[in-house]
């Protein structure tokens, strides 16, 4: 069975896309090998800025004969039906064969295909893949039509055995497939030819090419961790610098350079952040300071001064990076300490979306919430406030205009410098947090407020306007806020009802959406959502008390305002379903608990779920289901049919087997248990009593006939099954648990 080789050679390939295309290339070629019948024993692509290679071991010498039998238009029919089944199976007339089927005589038509030889299905196979590569962006050169990310320049391309290698035939746009590649650009820039992977991995080493990108990384990690130590420091952790780095280069040579003086007093994170964006460098910390003092550096080459000339000219292009880095920080601390509101004022003339006004505004009503949600949370009203209102002043500073990335760490550091709280000052960074499954969520009561108020605003405003996620499209990031929301309050333990404050803010977004909204109704309508909690009370009371007719602007709001609450209420459920599905509970197990009263509640609602996923989890639990759903069968279509409601209280004297009194006498101690669980939201014994009615109710249904024919018995039973029903309704609703 012959190996294969593949090495696609181009100019340099962006970092960024070389682990994709290195994953398409192997997926392309074995998917078509395999379809045109040739199977193989392993597979592996690896890159490098200047090639994609691809090595198949343990291919088949050709692919094998196959026989297709096919079954054609019935014996008789018309000329032109038989004539387009032989063009479809590629026979002529006088090799179709007559069988006789349960339908009458059929023609038959078998199609041999002979297997060809496996350099003739590579070169079309190859040829389809340089055809059709999927890259992200590509170029043409050149008058031909081909595309790539770079220009193509060679095709390696050959199979090889105990017999020796053979170069498989193949040209594509004037560039044939050889036997033959070239080392490093500049090291070892000749051509050699290769015969085998092995040979080809062996000849590019020693022409200063490491082939496999993995092994890169760690040769740039290792040595960089050892410069750092020797001069006692430590390289800060960048995996994804790390992947891309290790992209740029064929031959890593790792270089430690020292960061000038002057800048050593920037924020480590300026730093870093200025390093890796501008250089691609790794900050390299003092462990003991926390300062960061010097860099490493990769080059693509040794040098006969041992990189020394590399170093410099790269600390050179470094200051005058740095040198701009220490202007925007000292320009940006003189306004803080001066008037930092000054930024907040300015982003009175940045819109934040056309249709929801301008980050100005949008501060406005996240800072309303947040006096809301305050208490709620268990921080200070005004604080909240005052915390919300400066969070995103550093929106406005030359720092974060030029590195995005630093917003909110350096509005902590900018509102520290203005004589702030520290507690404030800190809101500006973690109230943008989490920004996924695995960061970090904050725990200072201030922070969470406003993370809460700012997150809710985002996803309020974009149902006020109808801009959903939809599929896979998620422009605005809704689900990763919905999904921070759920965080805050399950980590922090809050339990706080959601609807109230979506209607709030709700309301807040259409002030901004709609202009003819009269600004006193609104401030009255969220005065009484404050009172009540509820919308529909609230918008009643407001309107009641308005001397004039209502404004239509106004009226539209009890039907949208509760529509679009309801609607992001189930948005906020579908994340939860996701987000609980690590801890192994299912969908259906959420919906029983989702139909119960209190759903907005997430607090609440992950209890009861928790409780019943370990319930439903025993046989106990699974068997209760069974009888709750039989005992809810029978009740719903005996009162379909008697077109009356069982639910008025059996009677115990009616009860004439010893399995119905305990049943009776079962379900009244556990209503007494339940009722009093529920009240204390203690959903594990609430649970547990529930699954202790699975005996009594198995007993029941085993010797009892409810649709008996004497009709005061059925009355009584079928009341009887309805205060299962209810019973078990208090707790969840059964109906929904699958299975």
């Amino acid at each position: 069975m012959p190996d294969l080789l593949i090495e696609l050679f181009s100019e340099e390939i962006p970092a960024r896309m070389q682990t994709r295309a290195g994953e398409d290339l192997k997926k392309r070629i074995t998917d078509g090998l395999v379809e045109a019948g040739l199977t193989y024993a392993g597979a592996a692509a690896m890159t490098t800025p200047r090639r994609l290679t691809l090595a198949v071991e343990g291919l088949l010498a050709e692919s094998p004969t196959t026989r297709e039998e096919r079954k054609g238009p019935k014996v008789g029919a018309p000329d032109k039906a038989i004539e387009g089944f032989l063009r479809g199976a590629g026979v002529t007339r006088d090799q179709l064969e007559e069988r006789d089927t349960p339908k009458g005589p059929v023609y038959f038509a078998t199609i041999e295909k002979p297997g060809r030889p496996a350099a003739e299905i590579v070169a079309e196979v190859l040829e389809a893949t340089i055809r059709n590569f999927p890259w992200p962006k590509s170029m043409r050169w050149g008058s031909g039509p081909l595309r790539w990310v770079r220009p193509l320049q060679a095709i390696l391309c050959i199979l090889s055995d105990e017999a020796g290698a053979q170069v498989v035939p193949l040209e594509v746009e004037g560039i044939k497939a050889g036997d033959i590649t070239a080392g490093h650009r500049f090291m070892a820039p000749d051509r050699f030819v290769v015969t085998s992977f092995d040979d080809y991995a062996a000849k590019l080493k020693r022409a200063f090419v490491v082939l496999n990108p993995s092994d890169r990384a760690e040769h740039i990690w290792n040595d960089a961790q050892n410069m750092a130590f020797a001069a006692g420091l430590e390289v800060v952790e960048d995996k994804g610098l790390l992947a891309e780095v290790a992209g740029l280069v064929e031959w890593p040579v790792v270089l430690m350079g020292q960061i000038d003086d002057e800048f050593l007093e920037l924020p480590p994170e300026v730093l870093q952040t200025s390093m890796k964006e501008h250089q691609k460098f790794f900050s390299v910390r003092n462990p003991k300071t926390g300062r960061i003092e010097q860099f490493i550096t990769v080059a693509n080459r040794e040098t006969a001064d041992n990189g020394a000339t590399i170093l410099a000219g790269n600390q050179k292009v470094l200051s005058a990076r740095l040198a701009d880095a220490k202007f925007f920080w000292e320009n940006d601390l003189r306004v803080a300490k001066s008037d930092i509101t000054q930024w907040t004022r300015a982003l009175e003339s940045v819109t934040f979306h056309n249709k929801l006004g301008t980050q100005a505004e949008r501060i406005d009503r996240i800072a309303a919430l947040a006096r809301e949600l305050a208490p709620v949370v268990g921080a200070d009203a005004d604080q909240a406030e005052k915390a919300a209102r400066l969070a995103k002043a550093d929106l406005s500073s030359e720092m974060v205009y030029e590195f995005p990335e630093l917003q909110g760490l350096m509005g902590r550091y900018y509102i520290e410098a203005a004589g702030k709280d520290a507690v404030v000052a800190a809101v500006a960074q973690e109230h943008y947090s989490p920004l996924g499954p695995s960061d970090d969520v904050p725990t200072a009561p201030l922070s969470v407020t406003v993370a809460l108020a700012d997150k809710l605003d985002t996803l309020t405003g974009f149902w006020a306007i109808e801009e959903k996620p939809t599929g896979s499209k998620d422009p605005f990031a809704l689900r990763r806020a919905a999904l921070g929301v759920i965080r805050l309050i399950l980590e922090n333990n809050l339990r706080l009802r959601l609807d109230r404050f979506f209607d709030s803010q709700l309301v807040r977004a259409e002030s901004a959406i709609n202009d003819a909204l009269p600004e006193s109704n609104v401030e009255h309508l969220l005065e009484e959502i404050a009172d009540h909690g509820v919308f529909g009370a609230a918008f009643h009371t407001v309107k009641e008390k308005l001397d004039d007719s209502p404004a239509a602007a106004f009226l539209e709001l009890e039907k949208k305002v509760p529509d679009a609450s309801d609607d992001l209420l189930s948005f906020f459920h579908d994340r939860l379903k996701t987000f609980l599905r690590d801890e192994g509970i299912r969908h259906d197990i959420i919906d029983a608990c989702i139909a119960m009263e209190g759903n907005d509640d997430l607090n609440l609602l992950v209890k009861r779920a928790r409780a019943l996923n370990t319930v439903i989890a025993t046989e106990d639990g699974e068997n209760l289901v069974q009888g709750f759903k039989r005992a809810n069968n029978i009740l719903t279509q005996a009162e379909e049919k008697d077109g009356v409601e069982y639910s008025y209280g059996a009677d115990v004297k009616f009860a004439e087997t010893d399995s119905e009194k305990a049943l009776f006498a079962a379900l009244e101690q556990a209503q007494g248990e339940i009722k009093p669980a529920l009240k204390a939201e203690d959903f594990p014994k609430a649970m547990a009593t529930m699954a202790a009615l699975r005996g009594p109710v198995d007993a029941f249904f085993d010797e009892v006939q409810v649709n008996t024919d004497n009709d005061i018995l059925r009355r009584n039973r079928l009341n009887l099954l309805s205060q299962i029903r209810q019973v078990c309704s208090s707790v969840a609703d059964l109906s929904k648990i699958e299975g």
